[in-house]
């Protein structure tokens, strides 16, 4: 590492489908970039719904830092028996206090912390705790470990998001936003020098309703009944963010989407 940290954001891994498109693309993004740390939204990477010990396993070892989640993160029970010792998966930082799991962690990198920050959105989502007093109260305790802080917050509505992006600007380094699985071309450093992105999009099927199987997705938007959902594993496509942050001062400098597929 230089003066510059650079980091990799990458949107919601959609079952088989999302992990692939992160093993197909991640070293080459990592060597193109230069990619210092890797962040991934991981709460769909099981099937569609929640994850595993293994799969989180299978996603490290891909060389992902950081695994974030959402309102999704309890979907299989077998969470449960790792998530309290395992710093590297977080679940949002505003579930109420005894929720197991780390909402935080600082991680050493070369000589060097980098903070991974997961918040959830209450608007449209579940009942948590508040995301903006819960989340500034994070942040004053991570800023005494360093100024270099990415926060996923895990949201719905696109006003809450960037609510929170200027709740947060000049005191965190990015607000990358998950959930959607739509990726926002509003990518931009705010005034005070935090990185932002509505949404940073999906891995998973290309040509699917975001990361299922659009013909069920169809049938049920058409019918108004029930239909099961299915992960969409064509055509595999990665998108996320590459955010630069200068290391002295924890602000970022730069922000580029990323869209990458198998050559």
């Amino acid at each position: 590492m230089g003066d510059e940290v650079k980091v990799l954001c990458v949107g919601d891994l959609i079952g088989d489908a999302g992990r692939s498109a992160l093993r197909d693309t991640l070293p080459k993004l990592k060597e193109e970039h230069h990619i210092d740390f890797v962040v991934a939204n991981g709460e769909n990477a099981a099937g569609g719904f929640g994850i595993t010990r293994d799969i989180a396993a299978d996603i490290f070892s891909m060389g992902v830092d950081a695994i974030t989640s959402g309102n999704h993160i309890w979907k299989c029970k077998d969470v449960f028996a790792f998530i309290g010792d395992e710093k590297r998966l977080l679940r949002p930082f505003n579930y109420p206090e005894g929720t197991p799991g780390n909402g935080y962690t600082v991680f050493d990198v070369n000589g060097r912390k980098i903070a991974v920050l997961n918040l959830l959105g209450r608007t449209f989502m579940d009942a948590v705790d508040c995301p903006f007093r819960r989340g500034l109260h994070a942040v004053k305790a991570i800023e005494k470990e360093t100024k270099i802080i990415i926060v996923d917050f895990h949201a719905e509505a696109t006003a809450e998001k960037q609510a929170m992006g200027y709740h947060l600007d000049g005191i965190v380094s990015a607000v990358t936003g998950t959930h959607t699985h739509v990726q926002t071309a509003d990518e931009r450093i705010l005034k005070n020098g935090t990185a932002y992105i509505t949404d940073l999009g999906m891995c998973g099927g290309e040509n699917s309703v975001i990361g299922i199987r659009r013909d069920a997705a169809i049938k049920r938007f058409v019918t108004n009944l029930p239909h099961k959902f299915e992960v969409d594993k064509e055509d595999p496509v990665l998108h996320g963010a590459v955010i630069t942050i200068d290391a002295s001062s924890g602000k970022a400098t730069a922000i580029e989407r990323i869209r990458a597929k198998k050559p």
